[in-house]
């Protein structure tokens, strides 16, 4: 009888500020049974301690706290970043893609030429030469023009770039309803069913065309 393939989907997250972004995606994705193999830089490590306080010297036992009933189910897999033989370094290792939320300028540049020096590079670099899906969520302001070269080299590529830029349309009542709307647009992009924002028309009844003002 024929295995039935595990959904999996690779998460980077980097020293960017926003590391609550690549957290919160994380959570949506193990609730959703997708098996997630997370990599975490030594910057992305920084910023987890100095922004949400969490406790970096044992980083496997850390994340087995932070998400203790999916890690007892073998659904999250931690990847150290140096370990460039992990199984997600190669291309025979099936997954959906791979989302690196936030992502930095420094990891973007590095995928975006191809350096292949660390495993959140080469797993990036695996997407593209497999052509599996690769989204970013650049987390960086002002940004100059080696920035947006970058961006379009690897949009030109077919990588979706998804600037963390919330959106106030839906007038979002906590920090808790922006982070949700940025993780549901990146959830949005890849094609994964969620409710996490309220979308634009929800709570509208809009008019049918034919009724709108003939001036306008």
């Amino acid at each position: 009888m024929k295995e039935v393939r595990r959904k999996r989907w690779v998460v980077g997250i980097t020293g960017a500020s926003g590391a609550i972004y690549g957290i919160r995606l994380v959570e949506e994705l193990l609730e959703k049974d997708f098996e997630v193999h997370l990599i975490v830089t030594e910057a992305g490590w920084r910023v987890l301690k100095e922004e949400l306080g969490w406790e970096t010297a044992r980083r496997a036992e850390t994340l087995d706290r932070a998400f203790a009933e999916y890690a007892k189910r073998g659904k999250l897999i931690y990847h150290p970043n140096a370990n460039i033989g992990a199984s997600i370094a190669s291309g025979s290792f099936r997954v959906e893609g791979m989302l690196i939320m936030p992502c930095s300028m420094g990891t973007l540049s590095s995928i975006a030429h191809g350096a292949s020096n660390n495993l959140m590079a080469r797993a990036a670099d695996v997407m593209l030469k497999e052509g599996r899906k690769l989204l970013l969520v650049p987390r960086e302001t002002p940004l100059h023009a080696i920035h947006l070269e970058n961006m379009l080299t690897l949009a030109r590529l077919g990588v979706r770039i998804v600037p963390a830029m919330p959106g106030f349309y839906y007038k979002p009542q906590s920090m808790d309803e922006m982070i949700n709307f940025l993780v549901g647009k990146v959830l949005d992009n890849v094609d994964i069913e969620h409710d996490l924002y309220r979308r634009w028309g929800d709570e509208h009844n809009e008019q049918p065309a034919s009724d709108h003002h003939r001036g306008d």
